[in-house]
């Protein structure tokens, strides 16, 4: 966050958005905890985060719209963590709920990144979408982005202990960064051993 500031920050998220296994709800407080900090503004923050979070829903909505559904599928399941399940389930969102998909996607985990395909598969007019995809990402990330802020701003309280204080914060940042991953490390596992449980059956030799 230091070396590439805020718009760094927003390319990250707009590669989030692309690229659904980077968890945002890391990378937006520590966009927070770095503007906390003095590193840049937490308007900046959350004003590159916001664009990068439309431009990489943009880039999903326009794939949706112009390569095949297939097409997009087979690309979807060779990401690391990614299933057909989940864009399944980002397609029956969108079907159920319609444009307030968009917008509220864009505050649900596992749904936010995906949603754009579908959307642009149905060929929801762009304008529509852009704004919904703004405004459902502007709350999102405002929140987590003043939720890393607020712990800057609370230095001041333990200026004797902040280097302490720095090295939890960052320790806690890291622990959380893991436990997402192996949340969705397990996640996949399990997918797969469901997957592949019928062939096992099917394979294992009788007694």
């Amino acid at each position: 966050m230091a070396s590439f500031g805020a718009p760094g920050a927003g390319i990250i998220v707009a590669l989030e958005n692309v690229f659904p296994p980077i968890p945002s709800e890391v990378i937006l407080p520590l966009a927070g905890f770095a503007a906390g900090r003095g590193e840049f503004s937490v308007y900046a923050a959350i004003a590159w985060t916001t664009g990068g979070s439309v431009v990489g829903a943009i880039a999903l909505y326009l794939i949706g719209m112009l390569a095949p559904e297939h097409r997009v599928r087979q690309a979807l399941s060779k990401i690391p963590m990614v299933h057909l399940e989940d864009v399944r389930r980002a397609e029956g969102w969108f079907d159920r709920h319609g444009r307030w998909a968009v917008f509220l996607g864009r505050m649900v985990p596992g749904i936010r990144s995906l949603v754009s395909l579908p959307a642009g598969a149905r060929h929801m007019p762009w304008y529509e979408f852009g704004v919904l995809t703004l405004l459902g990402s502007l709350i999102w990330n405002t929140v987590f982005v003043y939720g890393g802020y607020a712990l800057g701003t609370r230095w001041y309280l333990v200026e004797r202990y902040s280097g302490v204080f720095q090295v939890v914060v960052l320790v806690l940042l890291v622990a959380l960064v893991a436990f997402m991953l192996f949340k969705r490390y397990r996640r996949h596992r399990r997918k797969v051993k469901a997957m592949n449980a019928p062939t096992e059956l099917l394979e294992r030799p009788e007694a």
